[in-house]
C-alpha cells in the first residue's frame, strides 16, 4: 500500500478523461468490444505468504484494473496469484467500478493503488505531475516491447511504464456481402482508389458499404495513410495538406453515400453496424472478434490491413500500460510483478484468455499461429501511430471528435484549422 501523502489532486483529474479515448485498446476484448472499462464488483485476493518486500511495510501489493469482463478478471487474478505464490509477496487485485474515479480518489488521498492500468491519454498528465514511477528501464525484458508502444508512454524523453497489450485498426469485411457483390479475395482493396471501387459495389439500398465511428480514433487512419499526423517535432501539424487530403477523401465517400456513421444507420458503434449487416465493412480493432463471437456468431468475416494512401500504409494503435505509483512503498516488488505480467508466457496466457495482442514482439509468430484470422491487426504494429503523449490531449481529441461528427457538411480545412489551434496551445 502507498503511504506518502502528496501532490496533486486536480492534476489527477486528467485521469477522469482517461480510458474513454483508449478506444478499446489495452483492455480486454472478450466481451462486446465496445468498452474497455466495463467493471465488475469482484475483488480477488492472493496471499503469497511471508512478505518479500524490498522497501515497504509488507502489507501487500494493491492492483487496480478496469476489466472488460469475467475472462480478463480471472486471467489477471490467476497471474497475480501465481506470481505471489512464487515470490512470497502478498498481492490483491481489485476491479474498479469506475477506474478513473477510483484512481483520482486514491491519488488525492495519497493512497493510490501500487499498480494500475494507465491509458495513453491519461499518461502525460500522470507523468507530468510525478504520480507514476518511470520504471521501464528497470525491466529485464524492455527490449522486447514494440517501439511504437514504448513511444506512447515516453514523456520528455523518458520511457515510464510497460505497455500491457494493444490493438491496431484493420478493415473488417462481411464475406457474404462481399461475395454477393461479385467480389473475390483478389478484389481486397490495397489503396484508396480500390477502396472506393469496392465500396461502390457493396453499397445497396439495404446496406451501406463502410461504417466507422465519427472520431479521430477511426478517421485518423486516413490521415496516417496520407502522411499526416497530429504532432511532429514538438509542434502541431493538424492543418497539414496531408490531413486535409484525408478528411476530404472521407467526406467525398460520405457524399457518394459510401460511408455512413453508425448512428446514421441505427447502430451504436462500427461493430454493431457491421454485425447487423447495416454495413458491409467497418474499421475496428481486434476487440471486434469477441463481439462477433458473442453477438453475431453466424456472420462470416475477414480482416485485412487498411488500404494505403498517398504516403503508404497507416493505422492507429491503442494501448494501456501497467502504471506504478510514485507513492507506492513497494516499488521493487511492483516492478518485479509487472515484468512477470509482461513476460512472453504470461502475455500469451492473456491472449488466450481474453483475446488481447501481446505488447512484445518476441511472441508475434506464436500469436499469429494461434490467431491467424487476426494477423492483419498485428501487421499494423510496424507502422501504427498512437495518441501523442501530450498533457491535455484528451480534451483536444474530444473537441476534434465533436467536429468530425459534422464532417459531411463542414469544410475539412475549417475543422483542421480549429484543432490545430487547440493542440498548439497545449504544446
Amino acid at each position: 500500500m502507498s503511504t506518502t501523502n502528496r501532490r496533486l489532486g486536480l492534476a489527477v483529474t486528467a485521469t477522469a478523461v482517461a480510458l474513454v479515448l483508449a478506444a478499446c485498446g489495452g483492455g480486454g476484448f472478450d466481451d462486446d468490444g465496445g468498452s474497455t472499462d466495463a467493471a465488475t464488483d469482484s475483488t480477488a485476493t492472493t496471499d503469497g505468504g511471508d512478505s518479500g518486500t524490498d522497501e515497504g511495510s509488507g502489507s501487500g501489493l494493491d492492483i487496480l484494473i478496469a476489466s472488460s469482463g469475467d475472462a480478463e478478471t480471472a486471467a489477471v487474478q490467476d497471474a497475480v496469484a501465481a506470481w505471489s505464490a512464487s515470490s512470497g509477496v502478498e498481492a490483491s487485485v481489485r476491479v474498479a467500478s469506475d477506474l478513473n474515479q477510483e484512481l483520482a480518489q486514491g491519488f488525492a488521498a495519497g493512497t493510490p493503488a501500487d499498480i494500475f492500468y494507465v491509458s495513453t491519454d491519461a499518461f502525460p498528465g500522470l507523468a507530468a505531475n510525478g504520480s507514476i514511477k518511470a520504471y521501464f528501464d528497470e525491466l529485464g525484458n524492455k527490449a522486447d516491447f514494440y517501439p511504437t508502444l514504448v513511444d506512447s508512454f515516453t514523456y520528455d524523453g523518458t520511457p515510464y511504464c510497460a505497455p500491457k497489450d494493444f490493438s491496431t485498426l484493420a478493415l473488417v469485411i462481411n464475406d457474404d456481402q462481399w461475395a454477393a457483390a461479385g467480389l473475390t479475395e483478389a478484389d481486397y482493396p490495397t489503396d484508396w482508389a480500390s477502396l472506393k471501387t469496392v465500396a461502390e459495389k457493396l453499397a445497396t439500398g439495404e446496406s451501406t458499404a463502410l461504417s466507422f465511428g465519427p472520431e479521430w480514433q477511426r478517421i485518423g487512419t486516413f490521415m496516417a495513410q496520407a502522411g499526416g499526423t497530429l504532432v511532429e517535432d514538438g509542434a502541431a501539424v493538424v492543418d497539414s495538406p496531408a490531413n486535409t487530403e484525408a478528411l476530404t477523401y472521407v467526406k467525398d465517400l460520405m457524399s457518394a453515400g459510401l460511408v455512413r456513421y453508425p448512428a446514421d444507420i441505427g447502430a451504436g458503434w462500427g461493430g454493431e453496424a457491421f454485425g447487423t449487416g447495416a454495413a458491409a465493412m467497418t474499421i475496428e480493432g481486434n476487440w471486434i472478434v469477441g463481439a462477433m463471437k458473442a453477438n453475431y456468431p453466424d456472420v462470416s468475416w475477414t480482416a485485412i490491413e487498411l488500404p494505403s494512401g498517398a504516403a503508404g500504409k497507416g493505422t492507429l494503435q491503442f494501448t494501456n500500460c501497467w502504471g506504478i505509483a510514485t507513492d507506492s512503498d513497494q516499488q521493487a516488488d511492483a516492478v518485479e510483478l509487472v515484468e512477470f505480467l509482461t513476460s512472453a508466457e504470461q502475455q500469451m496466457a492473456f491472449a488466450n484468455a481474453f483475446g488481447v495482442m501481446p505488447s512484445i514482439s518476441t511472441v508475434a509468430d506464436e500469436w499469429k499461429t494461434a490467431f491467424p484470422e487476426q494477423e492483419a491487426f498485428l501487421a499494423g504494429a510496424d507502422y501504427a501511430q498512437g495518441v501523442p503523449p501530450v498533457q491535455g490531449i484528451a480534451d483536444v481529441l474530444s473537441d476534434f471528435n465533436s467536429q468530425l461528427e459534422t464532417l459531411s457538411s463542414t469544410d475539412p480545412a475549417t475543422i483542421l484549422t480549429s484543432v490545430q489551434g487547440n493542440l498548439q496551445a497545449i504544446l
